[in-house]
């Protein structure tokens, strides 16, 4: 079965390196979701939730802060500006982030984004199991 190689980048760090048989990650065009044989694409990542169905059969999630998508061969390079795998993150803390993002009198939209796609992260990191 083919497969595609796949890596998860952050300017810190590198966040996962690995094959996998499906990415589905949200662009400025929409969701785009890559299988192997996909043609070439290069994308703009919106802030959310980027889910890699892994080739041993397991799911990755993580959160991502905006970034590029580019495949070319079977090869999948996310290269986001920020990125938190779904156990990484504390839910308690998130939730906590996005209602005082949300009651506070300023409407910081970029900032209730990624909160809500760090909670998006986990919750499906906790309905995979």
């Amino acid at each position: 079965m083919a497969e595609l190689q796949v890596e998860l980048v952050a300017p810190d760090r590198k966040v996962w390196s690995g094959t996998a048989t499906m990415v589905v990650a949200r662009t400025l065009d929409g969701e785009i979701g890559i299988l192997p044989g996909h043609t070439p694409v290069l994308g703009v990542l919106q802030t959310g939730s980027v889910r890699v169905e892994k080739a041993d059969g397991g799911v990755l999630l993580a959160a991502v802060d905006g970034g590029f998508l580019s495949l070319a061969n079977d090869q999948v390079s996310i290269l986001a500006e920020g990125a938190e795998l779904a156990e990484e993150i504390d839910v308690a803390a998130a939730e906590a982030e996005l209602v005082r993002l949300r009651s506070s009198g300023d409407a910081d939209l970029v900032a209730q984004k990624r909160a809500e796609a760090r909670l998006q992260a986990a919750e499906g990191r906790m309905h995979a199991h």
